[in-house]
């Protein structure tokens, strides 16, 4: 008989507790994944190319496609390209 996990179980065993250097590394790693995401969607859904968006920020199409990848995401950066993207960025304390 297979025993259920949830999510939670599985993620601490694979990428450590929480509170580990592991499990805040693959925090990060997901967060960057999922803002490249949503940077792509909104530059397809405007229809730009990379080569497109990086003109409007100032910054060379390889660098557009690893922020994609969520491979390089600096905040300052971030700001600029949603901008571009007219998106906003809200943050809230939690």
């Amino acid at each position: 008989m297979t025993t259920t996990r949830n999510a939670k179980e599985i993620i601490a065993e694979r990428y450590g507790k929480v509170g580990t250097k592991e499990r805040e590394k693959f925090h990060e790693d997901a967060f960057s994944y999922y803002f490249g995401e949503i940077i792509k969607s909104r530059r397809k859904e405007l229809n730009l190319s990379q080569e497109g968006l990086a003109k409007i920020v100032g910054k060379k199409r390889p660098y557009i496609s690893r922020v994609e990848n969520g491979e390089d995401i600096q905040l300052s950066n971030f700001a600029l390209i949603a901008n571009a993207l007219g998106l906003t960025i809200e943050l809230k304390e939690g």
